[in-house]
């Protein structure tokens, strides 16, 4: 049976128990914990606190970890900041074993200028894959891939290269964001779990519409067809609300936000039964 979670960052505004007592009460059984959470990552990223807290949310089963990503890129054409962005990727591993995180989800990074990405490129992307699966294996954690947008400097944004990854790397997992893959179409999304769901390790479940990502998925037919999609493939792991709390009108206070993930849990729900 499917978990029903939520990123952390939905509830950034918040302290970390405050946040994870948001997710119990909009009815969600897990969370994707963002390390860049800023009451966590502001703070110094207090370990032995995020251990603690998650501890007292057991209703929280099987939590997963979303690695660094905002201004870090691991196949930057800067040799410091890849490095970094690596190092940040990896330490995000070791954090998720610490914490009891059996997944974490991370980014392929991208070309640094906006033009396709080269043999140079994919170089340091090796690099990068390396450092991960020596992590994983020492951690005994799930490295999960997310596939990214079609942008022109995107590493992975296809079924097709995803799939050659995985065959590539058979230690790591998928992470599936649904609205990453609906920028080139709903057929895309189901390209995806038909090519690498056998490797599904989290979906990320989110609208998109005229450019538009991370949006709600309430009352959305396409997205009902596409969680019915990935049941019927066998997929039983977390699907993991992403949201982004800038495509709605007004700032949403916290009870809105939990009206919000609720009224989002009840749709999805009603897809699967």
């Amino acid at each position: 049976m499917v978990q029903f979670a939520v990123s952390s960052m939905f509830f950034h505004e918040y302290p970390l128990e405050e946040i994870f007592s948001f997710v119990v009460e909009a009815g969600c059984d897990s969370v994707e914990f963002w390390v860049e959470t800023p009451s966590y990552w502001m703070a110094g990223q207090p370990e032995d606190e995020l251990v603690y807290t998650l501890q007292k949310f057991p209703e929280l089963v099987s939590p997963t970890m979303h690695a660094p990503i905002l201004d870090l890129n691991p196949t930057s054409i800067n040799p410091a900041v890849a490095e970094i962005s690596v190092r940040y990727t990896v330490e995000a591993v070791r954090l998720a074993a610490r914490a009891g995180i059996r997944v974490v989800t991370v980014h392929p990074g991208r070309r640094t200028a906006k033009r396709p990405p080269g043999a140079p490129d994919y170089t340091r992307f090796g690099r990068y894959i390396r450092a991960l699966e020596e992590a994983a294996k020492e951690q005994g954690v799930r490295v999960s891939m997310e596939n990214m947008e079609p942008k022109v400097n995107s590493l992975l944004c296809t079924p097709e290269d995803m799939r050659e990854l995985l065959d590539r790397e058979p230690w790591l997992w998928f992470t599936l964001d649904i609205s990453h893959a609906l920028g080139a179409g709903p057929e895309e999304v189901r390209r995806y779990i038909d090519l690498c769901g056998d490797r599904l390790a989290n979906v990320h479940v989110g609208g998109s519409s005229n450019g538009r990502m991370h949006l709600p998925v309430d009352g959305d037919e396409g997205i009902a067809g596409i969680l019915c999609h990935l049941l019927e493939s066998g997929y039983k792991d977390n699907l993991t609300l992403e949201l982004e709390d800038r495509n709605f009108t007004h700032d949403l206070s916290a009870e809105e936000k939990v009206l919000v993930i609720a009224r989002e849990l009840a749709f999805m729900r009603d897809c699967l039964v």
